[in-house]
């Protein structure tokens, strides 16, 4: 994506937190990895220390494994901050 697309998609992403949820609050982030253990580290190190609670799931012929993370926020930002680290690892797909 576009340097310019991604900023607007969090620019709408932080107002429709803002707009919808009382801060600080529990957020949900989902995210689909293939299967490798390195890429799936590096998730679990960017919520070490959050108080993360994180649930993994391989597919069923286990190329790829789905990771949800309920994590505790105090704002928006932290939301989009958590996106953009996870963002830079390679195949990983945010949902």
């Amino acid at each position: 994506m576009e340097p310019d697309k991604v900023e607007a998609f969090y620019g709408r992403l932080k107002n429709e937190l803002l707009k919808n949820t009382s801060w600080p609050a529990d957020y949900l982030y989902k995210f689909i990895v293939p299967t490798d253990s390195e890429r799936i580290n590096k998730i679990n190190q960017i919520f070490d220390n959050t108080g993360a609670v994180i649930e993994s799931k391989q597919s069923r012929k286990g190329k790829y494994t789905s990771l949800s993370i309920m994590v505790n926020l105090k704002d928006p930002d932290e939301v989009i901050e958590k996106y953009k680290e996870v963002g830079k690892i390679k195949g990983v797909i945010s949902l």
